[in-house]
Parts: C-alpha cells; sequence; structure tokens
C-alpha cells in the first residue's frame, strides 16, 4: 500500500523547478523545503546560523533531496543581495518559485516597544520579503513562470494580545501580495499570501497555549 507522498508525487511534480525558500533551516520553511525538494525541485535556502544550515543540508543530503545553501541575515540588504547573485548563479538567471518564509516575532506591549525592536521587525519582515521580491523580479520572469509565495500570518487579520508591531508587518505582507498579484500577473509571475494561525516551531515555544 503505498503512502500519501508516493501517491501524490505521481498525480504531479516540481521536476526540473528551481525555488529560494528563506529561512529554510527551521520550522515552517524546513517543512517547505522538504516538501518542494520531494517534489523534484532543486531548491536553495538561507539561514542567519551557519550551524543550522550545515547541519540540514547534511540531512538533505542523505536523504538526496536536491538542496544547496548558504547563511544569510535577511535583514542586511547588501546580504540579500549576496544571496540573490548565488541563486542566479546556481539557477543560471532563472527562478520559478520565491517563498519569502524568513521573519520573526517580539511579544510586547505597543506602549513597551523600542525603536530598535520595531526597526527589526520591519526590516526583518516586511523589507526584506519586498527587496528579495524586487531582486527576484528577473529571474522569475526569465523562467517563464514565475511564483511568489509570501508566508505571512494570521496576525495580519485579527488582533492578539502583546503583537501589535508584529501584526503591522503581516497586515504589510498581505498588502503586499494582493498589489503584486495584480502588477506582475501581465509577466506571468503569480503572486499568493499564505496566512497559517499558530504552529509548533521554535519561534512559538514561549507562547501559551498554541
Amino acid at each position: 500500500m503505498e503512502d500519501n507522498a508516493g501517491i501524490r508525487n505521481k498525480r504531479w511534480s516540481l521536476q526540473g523547478a528551481t525555488a529560494l525558500v528563506t529561512g529554510g533551516t527551521r520550522g515552517i520553511g524546513h517543512a517547505i523545503v522538504k516538501e518542494l525538494a520531494e517534489l523534484g525541485a532543486t531548491v536553495y535556502t538561507c539561514s542567519r546560523n551557519e550551524a543550522d544550515l550545515n547541519k540540514r543540508l547534511l540531512e538533505w543530503e542523505k536523504s538526496n533531496l536536491n538542496v544547496l545553501g548558504s547563511v544569510c541575515d535577511v535583514s542586511a540588504r547588501s546580504e540579500r543581495e549576496k544571496l540573490m547573485e548565488k541563486v542566479s548563479l546556481a539557477f543560471h538567471g532563472k527562478l520559478n518559485i520565491l517563498v519569502n518564509n524568513a521573519g520573526i516575532a517580539i511579544y510586547k506591549k505597543a506602549i513597551d516597544s523600542t525603536a530598535e525592536e520595531y526597526a527589526s521587525l520591519m526590516s526583518t519582515n516586511v523589507e526584506s520579503a519586498f527587496h528579495l521580491c524586487q531582486l527576484a523580479y528577473p529571474l522569475l520572469k526569465a523562467s517563464g513562470a514565475g511564483n511568489i509565495v509570501i508566508i505571512s500570518s494570521v496576525c495580519g487579520q485579527i488582533v492578539l494580545d502583546d503583537l501589535t508591531v508584529y501584526s503591522a508587518t503581516h497586515g504589510a505582507l498581505n498588502q503586499l501580495a494582493r498589489n503584486l498579484s495584480c502588477e506582475w500577473a501581465k509577466e506571468n509571475i503569480r503572486t499568493n499570501c499564505v496566512a497559517p494561525g499558530p504552529i509548533r516551531t521554535v519561534m512559538t515555544e514561549t507562547v501559551s497555549p498554541l
């Protein structure tokens, strides 16, 4: 009897496709990398933590999954530019899928949030996604069938305690996806936004209950 993965892979495949997934060593990003690679895509991912990245790359290699990666702090503009240069080189100037997944959360009341925390959340969650979409645009266009997936959060649509700034970043991501889906449709670049609720990952370990 075949498992669900075996049945799914017979129905469709990403063989030959290329993908960039930011923040792919933990949580949702890790699951996305694994899923895309198991469906046949060649995946490039990144992490701020070199040890985490090397550990995951070794795991994927042992599983015969085609995954590449490099260290990148997506909150820094220069590092985003270097990342996309590496992706372009690895995939010969074409990219089928961009998954903007990397993000951080700071659980604080609005009145207690500092300027530094606000800037960190905005640069990591919003600015990085926008800039990486800009950088990936020519690669996505060159592929002939580009796809952008922005990982947002239900926090961008509802109110939760102690997450005012974090929620604002996800409201911005939701609107970014809406605009790009219209603006870049004529280039055959499809944009979608996924807004999950609480998922048990490293980032949500301090939140109770899930």
